[in-house]
């Protein structure tokens, strides 16, 4: 935890910048009857009935200390996804990085062997050069700054039907747009010092608190 605490506390440098890596499930649902349009004295009216069109991922890329957030929607959240994922951050979002931190979630697809067994030893030398990946705890995964992105784009954004994947896509580049050009950054307050005081059960009595 200490360690990811730590990077947060750093200053920006946008040649190592901070990248805060997450995914959300997104339900697809389309009207099943037309809305009815806003008229004089009377509110739009959206029958309550909708149909299911199934899923997509979506994954965020959250640069937090430099106000930039990118998405990308895939048919599926597997391994394959997350290292094509990863890919993208380095080769078209980062491409002038020298190192790149990714704070991610502890999941059995977020390790550098699934980029060696997609793209073979060689690319995911390459990628994994330009990689530090930082997890956080089990259980602890609201310290991964992405969340709070995701809940405002929930709030924001996909709170509406969204029935196919273009619709989708499109959606969630008209949110992010003027957020980045905004550059809202995220002010994270928690420090080590404290972690320490709040978890001090799980530090040794000689800790400094």
């Amino acid at each position: 935890m200490e360690a990811i605490l730590n990077l947060y506390a750093q200053p920006y440098d946008k040649t190592r910048p901070l990248v805060c890596f997450d995914e959300k499930s997104v339900e697809r649902h389309a009207h099943v009857r037309p809305p009815r349009a806003v008229a004089p004295g009377k509110p739009q009216r959206i029958d309550y009935e909708y149909q299911r069109n199934g899923t997509r991922n979506g994954f965020l890329f959250l640069g937090p200390k430099a106000g930039q957030r990118h998405t990308l929607v895939t048919r599926r959240r597997t391994k394959h996804q997350w290292a094509y994922a990863m890919r993208y951050l380095v080769n078209v979002l980062y491409p002038d990085a020298v190192m790149i931190d990714v704070v991610l979630d502890n999941l059995n697809t977020h390790l550098a062997e699934v980029l060696i067994e997609i793209f073979g030893k060689a690319e995911a030398d390459r990628l994994l050069s330009r990689l530090a990946f930082h997890y956080t705890l089990l259980h602890s995964s609201w310290l991964n700054m992405a969340e709070i992105e995701l809940s405002v784009m929930e709030r924001q954004c996909l709170r509406r039907y969204l029935p196919d994947e273009l619709t989708l896509a499109t959606e969630l580049i008209v949110w992010k747009r003027p957020r980045n050009d905004a550059q809202v950054k995220i002010r994270w307050k928690f420090s080590t010092h404290d972690a320490r005081r709040v978890f001090a059960q799980y530090y040794p009595a000689s800790s400094n608190c």
